[in-house]
């Protein structure tokens, strides 16, 4: 097993997730087998108590593990799927040996951070490591290990050192060290400065690390001279000193980084036997090309309560990102508070609440993620409602599949007070409640999570014939409260059809309604299995929706190939070779 470990100083958020990711993507290129691990050095069991403006959104996994947002960098630049253990905290390192020392497996030592929680680290990460992620038996070849946060920090010390250890457990010609740092270029003097990276550098490796490559962030690109300065005074070779600037789109991070030797480099330094293909990262190549080429725009108003951090829905706009590239448009994304839509936003600020309802009602579609609480709720309801009157395309998941049950209770059935529990208990018309087995008394992994079935009820669902026409799709759910069944009869008879259930039929999963371009409301979340070269079915719908192509898409029986297309559904400004052939749909029950 052949181990790279991506470190990052001088500021947090530099982007380690995204350059482990590409790292990853590289070596997958090559032929090689690649897993990722992600260790955080928060004292958290693991993501899901966080609120999102903590630390961004939380990913959820097939197996339920509410996990750090980089790991779905990882699934979505690798195409594979980890596990709960590939996310290490340092509330799981001390749960685990405080466990072994209350059963009395230390034989009365003294349990101390060295050698027992060090320890404890490494030997997580190399059962980890063998567990393999691409929907084969074969052992990953290379794993991938981000260490979060930044070097220096008192949280991650224990980390550090567990690795100092760990690079002569495995042996030199086995472990490589990446050091991501920041190389600022201040507007008033115009120049990159090293000495950031240099007391980074050089702080890693009083520790005991040192790195064998250098990834220098920056505005512009790396200044020959400044590259020098970096090899000189961080003791390592010119070559050992990769360049990533700032690009168009995450998708030219690979292809940056490749152009700079990095596969020739990691070759020799691993002994790694890799094939190179005659056009790597072809297909990356073609996205990143395709991003840039696009001239059309769609405009998606996102309604939630959390818009002022961008990570906190991550997931949801790479989603969008990923839809939008298959329906050939450049994604103009306008996050709306919810909060601001509602009516006493206009009592307090007119201004702040005319904007908001501005940018609703300007958007091609509208997408409301999901979320927990009361605030921001009927703003969220006054969106759909919206939406759904001026027969808008719209995409509810989570809580927005609640909301859009609220919203129909309340303005079609005439249920005026009709809410959900967790909102208002005392309700008389409780269509969303909570699920029986949900213990309130415990908050951390108590929610209904991980990969679920959902059978399809109707054979005439504009979802399932977006998915490929399946009996059944697997998606990922983070949820505690679900749509009241004994409500079903009334809202079908009244045209909001529940076309995917679960197996048991209890649990309503995906709504439609009758008479509309595209009102989709989801129970999962759909957004955790989209992947840049197979958007998710959903998501796909709503910006085909929004462009107005979603009929031609239909009548193509969802192709993306140019082959199924026809003159009359390219525009003039469009041709066959702009769409790609890689695009293409996938059933859940099968590659996804």
């Amino acid at each position: 097993m052949k181990y790279v470990l991506v470190t990052g100083g001088v500021i947090s958020g530099i982007g380690k997730g995204v350059i482990a990711s590409s790292v990853g993507t590289i070596l997958k290129s090559c032929g090689v087998r690649v897993t990722s691990i992600k260790i955080d050095p928060y004292i958290n069991i693991d993501a899901g108590t966080f609120s999102p403006y903590e630390h961004g959104e939380t990913y959820v996994l097939d197996d339920g593990g509410e996990v750090d947002l980089d790991l779905g960098n990882y699934e979505r630049f690798l195409d594979v799927k980890l596990t709960r253990d590939n996310n290490i905290t340092t509330g799981k390192i001390y749960q685990q040996v405080i466990n072994k020392e209350r059963k009395g497996e230390f034989l009365g030592k003294t349990v101390q951070v060295v050698p027992h929680i060090t320890n404890a680290i490494q030997e997580w990460v190399e059962k980890v490591a063998k567990v393999p992620v691409d929907g084969t038996n074969e052992t990953p070849d290379v794993c991938i290990i981000e260490l979060g946060g930044t070097i220096g920090d008192i949280e991650g010390m224990c980390f550090v050192e567990a690795f100092r250890q760990f690079q002569f457990r495995v042996k030199k010609e086995n472990f490589c060290s990446l050091h991501v740092s920041l190389v600022p270029e201040p507007k008033a003097t115009g120049e990159q400065k090293t000495k950031p990276t240099q007391n980074s550098i050089r702080e890693l490796r009083g520790l005991g690390l040192s790195p064998d490559l250098i990834v220098c962030r920056s505005q512009s690109k790396l200044q020959q001279p400044v590259k020098e300065k970096v090899s000189m005074f961080c003791h390592v070779g010119p070559e050992q000193v990769l360049c990533v600037h700032d690009v168009s789109s995450i998708y030219r991070v690979p292809l940056m980084m490749a152009e700079q030797n990095i596969v020739q480099y990691l070759t020799e330094r691993l002994h790694l036997n890799v094939t190179k293909p005659k056009r790597m990262l072809s297909k990356w190549r073609d996205l990143a090309d395709r991003y840039d080429r696009m001239l059309k725009e769609v405009t998606i108003a996102l309604v939630g309560k959390y818009t002022k951090l961008d990570d906190s829905y991550a997931s949801v706009m790479k989603a969008l990102q990923h839809a939008a590239l298959a329906c050939n448009h450049r994604l103009n994304l306008k996050c709306i508070e919810a909060a601001d839509l509602e009516n006493e936003t206009q009592q307090v600020d007119a201004v702040r609440y005319h904007e908001a309802w501005q940018q609703l009602c300007s958007a091609n579609g509208v997408i409301v993620p999901g979320g927990f609480g009361q605030r921001g709720t009927e703003g969220k309801i006054s969106a759909i409602t919206w939406c759904r009157a001026q027969k808008m395309p719209f995409l509810g998941v989570c809580l927005g599949l609640q909301g859009a049950v609220i919203e129909f209770a309340r303005n079609v059935l005439g249920w005026s007070d009709a809410h959900s529990t967790e909102m208002d208990p005392d309700t008389s018309h409780p269509v969303v409640i909570e699920m029986p087995e949900h213990n309130p008394g415990d908050l951390g992994g108590t929610m209904r999570l991980g990969k679920r079935k959902t059978i399809f009820k109707s054979d005439d669902s504009v979802i399932r014939k977006l998915y490929g026409n399946p009996e059944f799709v697997e998606e990922r759910h983070r949820h505690r409260y679900e749509v009241n069944p004994k409500y079903v009869p009334e809202f079908e008879k009244y045209g909001m059809k529940f076309v995917g259930q679960d197996v048991d039929g209890e649990r309503m999963e995906i709504l439609e309604l009758e008479g509309h371009p595209y009102f989709v409301g989801v129970q999962y979340h759909p957004e955790y299995l989209s992947r840049p070269m197979t958007p998710s079915p959903p998501f796909l719908g709503l910006l085909m929706a929004s462009c107005g192509k979603l009929p031609q898409f239909l009548s193509r029986q969802c192709r993306l190939s140019p082959r199924q297309l026809s003159d009359s559904d390219i525009s003039d400004d469009e041709d066959l070779a702009s769409i790609t052939s890689t695009w293409s749909l996938k059933s859940t029950t099968d590659s996804r």
